[in-house]
């Protein structure tokens, strides 16, 4: 099953040009972060990859100013605080 899942991605990145698919506000890449964790971890764990980014990598997050380290910060919509060292880099520039 853990074959299946990893075809399915690849077949994504072969079907659909990089230009035509969504941003993803995570700096790897959605589908890259999913294949990854699949590849090493196996499929229950690609599982979990993709629903954490389904749910997470949409419109409704908050870039937050860190007045202490003055890093960026994101707070996702599951009220988890992630890194500027995960958050892409063109959202970081934007603000």
């Amino acid at each position: 099953m853990k074959f299946l899942l990893l075809f399915l991605i690849k077949l994504y990145w072969f079907f659909i040009p990089k230009s035509k698919r969504r941003q993803c506000i995570f700096r790897k890449s959605c589908s890259n972060y999913i294949y990854e964790e699949t590849s090493k971890k196996g499929l229950i764990s690609g599982l979990k990859a993709l629903r954490f980014r389904y749910q997470n990598c949409r419109s409704s997050y908050i870039l937050i100013n860190d007045p202490l380290s003055d890093e960026k910060l994101m707070l996702l919509p599951n009220q988890q605080i992630i890194e500027e060292k995960e958050i892409d880099i063109r959202l970081i520039h934007k603000n």
